[in-house]
């Protein structure tokens, strides 16, 4: 067992000792084998999607079993699973006016367990909220988000309201994560089922960002001029690509405590 953990825990520390500049190398390079390996494997990759739907649900059950069976939602931020019902509203609203499909149903799945989380950490285990670590100003996320959908939205032929719901959707789904990530800056100490909830959305992101990668790739670009012209279409990608970068940093500490035995995830200081 010693053997096994010995390249692993020399691989982190090497890598915990390098500068940023080169640690963001490494992360850059990481992400674009992982690129390359799913296209050779994935060959339809709207199966990216789905997994990456899979996955998020994956990471729901487990926040629905701490929830129900450990009674306690120590660790878990009401202002991210806020958020994650606002982004989610506004985009099943712009789901029924523009476009009806799969993706509708599974909102409202997404957007109904996320209703019942906020409803059992304000009210029926309120006593284990940590409000003084749920610190995060949601103002300074929301706002941005709101002037940003003004200025870049799609270019469809839907009505302009429509058209602003459904960046300001894009841009805050990237971004809802961050006050769960103070919570954990601020306890340091992550218990296993709220670190198995952040490793999966870090994973579903992941999953998702590939999908749209790899179909701009293999459209050559085509896909981004379907999606309208000016800034919206890099913005979607870009907006993909950040929300996946979030969480790679805390994705990383999760694989490193899985390896090496550790049960709770201990972040050190500056990560997250």
């Amino acid at each position: 067992m010693k053997a096994t953990k010995r390249p692993i825990h020399a691989l982190a520390t090497w890598i915990r000792r390098q500068p940023p500049r080169m640690k963001a190398f490494l992360a850059v390079a990481s992400a674009i084998a992982a690129l390359l390996f799913l296209r050779m494997v994935v060959h339809d990759h709207d199966k990216l999607f789905v997994a990456s739907e899979a996955v998020h649900a994956l990471g729901i059950f487990v926040l629905i079993y701490k929830l129900t069976k450990e009674k306690t939602c120590v660790g878990l931020s009401l202002k991210s699973q806020e958020l994650t019902a606002m982004f989610l509203a506004v985009r099943l609203y712009c789901s029924f006016v523009m476009e009806f499909d799969i993706h509708t149903l599974l909102d409202s799945a997404t957007l109904g367990t996320t209703l019942w989380v906020i409803y059992m950490i304000r009210f029926k285990l309120k006593s284990s909220y940590m409000d003084d670590k749920d610190n995060f100003a949601i103002f300074y996320v929301v706002v941005p988000c709101v002037v940003l959908s003004f200025l870049i939205h799609p270019t469809t032929r839907h009505h302009i309201l429509n058209r602003i719901f459904w960046a300001f959707c894009v841009y805050l789904e990237a971004v809802s994560v961050l006050p769960q990530l103070r919570v954990m800056q601020n306890t340091k100490i992550v218990e296993p089922f709220t670190a198995h909830y952040v490793f999966a959305l870090g994973v579903a992101r992941f999953l998702s960002c590939a999908h749209w990668v790899l179909q701009v790739l293999d459209t050559r670009g085509r896909l981004l001029t379907a999606l309208g012209y000016g800034l919206w279409p890099s913005m979607v990608l870009l907006s993909e690509i950040v929300q996946t970068f979030i969480l790679a940093d805390f994705c990383y500490y999760y694989v490193k405590s899985i390896f090496g035995g550790q049960l709770v995830l201990r972040l050190p200081s500056g990560v997250v």
